[in-house]
C-alpha cells in the first residue's frame, strides 16, 4: 500500500493556480478535483492556507510551521525534563548506579520515555542499558561483598574502616581501603549513630520518690516575650508532693549566679530548702554555680537527656502556665509579664484544686499534710 504522499509548497501553489483556470473554464469543484485527483476538502484547505500567495511565499510559510513546531516540541521536552528532575532530587547525581535508579523512577513514576529519562538525567542510554557487573555471576567482588554483609551482621554498629582492619589483620585479605568503603555503601551497611551533645551534670544522689513535703522540689526554665520580640525567661519551681509553686523568676535572661540568689531567698522564705532539686541538663543546672551552692546541703537529681517525662510534675505545671496564662496574653513590657505570672503562681497555690490532691489547693494540702519522708534502703540477700 503507498504511503501518503507529501506535497511540497511549490506543486500546491501549482495545483491552486490550475484549480483557478479550470474554474474559469466554467467547471465545477467536484470536477476540478476529479482532474486534480485531490479531494474538494483539501483544495479548500490549500486554498485556506496558501490562496494568494505566490511560490516563495508559500514555501516560508510553510518552513515557519515546521520551525514553530519543532520549537513547540523542544519547549515541550525541555518542561518535562524540568519537571523530571524536580520530581527525582536536588543535585547532581554523581555514579551511574544514582542515575540509574532516576531512570527508573522516572519511566515507572511518570511514565517518560528511557530516552528522555537518561537524556533528562544526564545518562547514556548504553550505559542504563547494560547490566552492572555487581549483579551479574561474574561479579570479581562478589566474595568481599559477601565478607562484609557478614561482618556488618557480626557487628551491626561497626563502620567500614574497622570492617578494612578485620579483613587485612584477622583475615589477611590484602584490599583497599577506599574499596572497603565503596562496596560498604553499595551494599547499604552503613549505620547512622546519633550523638546527643553530652552534659557535665553528676547526680549527688539517686532518684528517689517526693513521700512527702520538702523532699523533691522540681525546676526548669520555660520562654515567652514581649510584644517587640525581646525574650523573657521564666524560672518555675514546685513541690512535687504538695504541687506548691515556691519560686518564680522572670527575667530577659536568668544566670547561674541569679538562679542561686533566688533559691537562698525560695529556701528562706518556704521554711528551708528541700532534700533533693530535681532538674535537667540545662546550662544554667549543670554550672559550677550551683554545684557550690547545694554542696553539703541538698542533693541534685539530674533527669537523663532528652527524657522530660522523668520531671512531669514541673511539666505538667509549665503546661498549664503556657496554656492557660502565657497564651493568653500579650505582654508589652517585662514588668507586665512579671506582675500577671506571679498572680498566676499565687492563683494556683491558693485556688486550684488539683485532683491528685482530693481536689484541696497546693496551700490547703501542705497546711494539714502529716506525711514523713521514707527513705528506701537497699536489702542484701
Amino acid at each position: 500500500m503507498a504511503g501518503r504522499k507529501r506535497n511540497s509548497a511549490e506543486d500546491i501553489v501549482r495545483t491552486l493556480r490550475r484549480s483557478d483556470e479550470l474554474t474559469a473554464a466554467g467547471k465545477t469543484q467536484e470536477e476540478i478535483a476529479a482532474e486534480l485527483e485531490v479531494s474538494a476538502a483539501t483544495l479548500y484547505n490549500w486554498r485556506r492556507q496558501y490562496g494568494g500567495m505566490d511560490t516563495d511565499a508559500a514555501k516560508e510559510l510553510k518552513e515557519l510551521r515546521e520551525q514553530n513546531s519543532r520549537l513547540k516540541r523542544l519547549l515541550a521536552d525541555a518542561e518535562l525534563k524540568k519537571d523530571a528532575l524536580r520530581e527525582v532530587a536536588r543535585g547532581k547525581f554523581l555514579s551511574p548506579a544514582a542515575k540509574r535508579r532516576a531512570v527508573d523512577m522516572l519511566v515507572n513514576t511518570m511514565s517518560m520515555s528511557k530516552r528522555l529519562a537518561c537524556k533528562a538525567v544526564g545518562l547514556a542510554r548504553s550505559t542504563y542499558a547494560r547490566t552492572p557487573t555487581a549483579e551479574t555471576p561474574a561479579d570479581p567482588d562478589a566474595t568481599l561483598r559477601a565478607a562484609l554483609r557478614k561482618y556488618a551482621g557480626t557487628h551491626p554498629l561497626h563502620g567500614f574502616r574497622r570492617a578494612w582492619a578485620h579483613l587485612r589483620h584477622d583475615v589477611g585479605m590484602s584490599v583497599n581501603k577506599k574499596k572497603v568503603h565503596r562496596l560498604w555503601k553499595e551494599e547499604g551497611l552503613q549505620v547512622r549513630i546519633y550523638h546527643p551533645r553530652t552534659r557535665a551534670g553528676i547526680s549527688s544522689c539517686p532518684q528517689i520518690e517526693a513521700d512527702a513535703p520538702k523532699v523533691v522540689w522540681s525546676l526548669d526554665f520555660q520562654f515567652d516575650s514581649t510584644v517587640d520580640g525581646k525574650a523573657i525567661k521564666i524560672a518555675s519551681m514546685i513541690d512535687e508532693h504538695t504541687r506548691l509553686s515556691v519560686l518564680n523568676i522572670v527575667e530577659r535572661s536568668i544566670t547561674a549566679q541569679r538562679l542561686t540568689e533566688e533559691l537562698g531567698k525560695a529556701f528562706a522564705l518556704w521554711g528551708g530548702p528541700p532534700q533533693v532539686l530535681r532538674m535537667d541538663n540545662g546550662p544554667e543546672f549543670i554550672s559550677s554555680a550551683l554545684q557550690q551552692f547545694c554542696r553539703d546541703r541538698i542533693g541534685i537529681a539530674y533527669i537523663p537527656p532528652g527524657t522530660p517525662w522523668n520531671n512531669g510534675h514541673i511539666e505538667s505545671f509549665n503546661n498549664r502556665l503556657r496554656k492557660e496564662c502565657l497564651n493568653r496574653n500579650h505582654w508589652t513590657s517585662l514588668l507586665e509579664a512579671r506582675v500577671v505570672i506571679e498572680d498566676f503562681k499565687d492563683d494556683h497555690n491558693n485556688r486550684h484544686r488539683h485532683s491528685s490532691l482530693g481536689y484541696l489547693t497546693p496551700a490547703e494540702y501542705a497546711a494539714q499534710c502529716t506525711h514523713t519522708h521514707q527513705p528506701v534502703g537497699c536489702e542484701i540477700d
